[in-house]
């Protein structure tokens, strides 16, 4: 899909909810953004970094440089303009792994975001990173149902803000999944209250200074978006994050149509939107209000940020300035591909995945042998690696979060109960889906959540034999799932002669893959689908 700014409000038909609508007073233009991670460059179609060549032959989308002249041009164009993002803004390249945030509020600041929500990968490296980050920032960062009791968090991050554009007061309000708790690093201080109330009281706020036009920054994903919309009152648009979908009326690709209508608990129209990920959409929603802030008409669909749009020249020397502590750790060559392993979200987090299965390998390799069994979590793999030479670079790109190794004994109960809370959410597409090695079992997804795994069976020697549910098992994953993280309760509750600290997972993958080399990344059958 190929979409100009200056085309789109051409190209899209406004649909009214009655007649009188043409008379509204108030038109706002809404460009968003939603988990970009870090993607400070541009991108590949599978969403790793893109070499020089390729940019130059117009392979390439998104990066800050065309974010930010796409943002650019649609102010330029006049009109009442938004610019807001619904977080995680953080974690996936090696420009987060080297800078941890500062780099990213210098480009939100150069780009001139209105206000940017809160996700949960802005907690990847703790509460401390995150106040640095809001600190350097110039763009209000709002979380309505964070509670913060430590880090000065509470005085931080603002439950929602109000930006005046075209003489019209503009209600925002941030909010963030309360699975943060479980699948990153907020710490015991941070609490994350229910989004419904969160988000209504933030609004009654905002209504009792008269404020009638509201958005909310939501990265809750839209499964979450869709529930609590019909529960709250006073609400116009939702901008979504978290599950990276695309919602279009002229992409085959799209999830969902752009937007999605729902009703509030006041009957009024709710429209719910969000722009897929990694800087390679910008959301454009056009949306006419009544003098009683109710909207009654909209238009618009996500512009791809491809070779048709020239990166900003002042964005692109700040990238370069950044480049070059990350060039000599991302251009080391660690191996090669004899084919394509794929990483992608659409797989990893719902079947066996070629990138899944070898990084299992590797951490089962790297454990040794006193272990029998790897388990790393799908939401963990970031990104797929084409065949060819493989970088350090890429290897980062696919693994960006910095997790060590972590070893454990478990019995044979306390596996099969872990695999069936890692499948008991394919349906909505949860990071906590386990790729596995030294093990295989069959899948139902027709089954109930905790009935879906049966015949599980351990390696043992040259085959396999059933899994001993009172047998203890020596077990290897990362340390974000044994401590309990993407809902892995059992590793942390009950492991036994545990260790959180061997080697880094990512320099684990880069060495199995050097000593395999030229290496075939395939499926091993370890995911049975039934």
């Amino acid at each position: 899909m190929k979409r100009t700014i200056a085309g789109l409000l051409s190209a899209c038909t406004m649909l009214s909810l009655g007649a009188g609508s043409a008379l509204a007073d108030y038109d706002l233009r809404l460009i968003h953004t939603n988990d970009v991670h870090d993607r400070v460059e541009s991108v590949t179609k599978y969403n790793n970094t893109c070499s020089a060549e390729d940019d130059a032959e117009g392979k390439c989308f998104g990066g800050y440089g065309r974010l930010a002249t796409a943002i650019r041009d649609a102010r330029a164009e006049g009109g009442n303009v938004l610019v807001v993002d619904a977080g995680d803004q953080f974690q996936g390249s090696l420009y987060y792994s080297t800078y941890k945030g500062s780099l990213t509020a210098e480009l939100m600041n150069l780009v001139d975001y209105d206000a940017m929500a809160v996700g949960n990968h802005e907690f990847d490296d703790g509460p401390d990173v995150l106040a640095s980050f809001i600190r350097k920032s110039l763009t209000p960062i709002l979380s309505a149902n964070i509670e913060a009791t430590t880090d000065g968090l509470n005085e931080l991050i603002k439950p929602e803000t109000i930006i005046t554009v075209g003489g019209e007061r503009i209600g925002i309000v941030g909010l963030t999944t309360p699975e943060t708790a479980d699948i990153s690093s907020a710490g015991p201080n941070v609490k994350f209250n229910d989004l419904a109330q969160s988000l209504q009281s933030s609004v009654d706020r905002l209504t009792t200074q008269g404020i009638n036009k509201i958005v909310a920054l939501s990265h809750s994903g839209s499964y979450a978006d869709f529930e609590y919309v019909n529960d709250v009152t006073g609400v116009d648009v939702i901008v979504g994050g978290h599950d990276h979908l695309l919602f279009s009326n002229s992409d085959d690709k799209a999830s969902h149509p752009y937007p999605v209508v729902k009703n509030g608990a006041d009957g009024k129209p709710v429209l719910i939107v969000q722009a897929y990920a990694y800087s390679r959409y910008l959301g454009d929603l056009n949306v006419t209000f009544d003098d009683a802030g109710v909207a009654t008409a909209w238009s618009g669909d996500p512009i791809a940020l491809d070779a048709s749009i020239k990166p900003a020249e002042d964005v692109l020397a700040v990238i370069s300035e950044a480049s070059g502590q990350v060039d000599a750790v991302r251009t080391l060559e660690v191996g090669s591909f004899t084919a394509r392993a794929d990483g992608s979200r659409e797989i990893c987090r719902k079947m066996e995945c070629s990138m899944g299965s070898l990084v299992a390998d590797a951490m089962l390799w790297k454990a040794g042998d006193e272990y029998q069994i790897a388990i790393q979590n799908g939401g963990g793999v970031r990104a797929s690696i084409d065949e060819g030479t493989v970088t350090m670079g890429e290897v980062l790109t696919v693994l960006p979060f910095q997790n060590a190794l972590a070893t454990f004994k478990l019995s044979g109960a306390d596996i099969v109960a872990s695999l069936e809370h890692g499948v008991s959410l394919v349906e909505e597409g949860k990071g906590q889906f386990p790729q596995v090695a030294g093990l295989k079992f069959d899948l139902d997804l027709s089954q109930p959540a905790g009935s879906r795994v049966s015949n599980v069976m351990v390696a043992d020697g040259n085959g396999f034999v059933p899994i001993e549910t009172g047998k203890m098992y020596g077990v290897v994953s990362n340390d974000f799932m044994r401590n309990g993280g993407d809902g892995y309760a059992l590793f942390r509750d009950n492991a036994t002669d545990v260790y959180d600290f061997g080697p880094n997972l990512e320099q684990a993958v880069a060495d199995y893959i050097g000593l395999n080399s030229p290496l075939t990344p395939t499926t091993k059958g370890r995911i049975n689908l039934k």
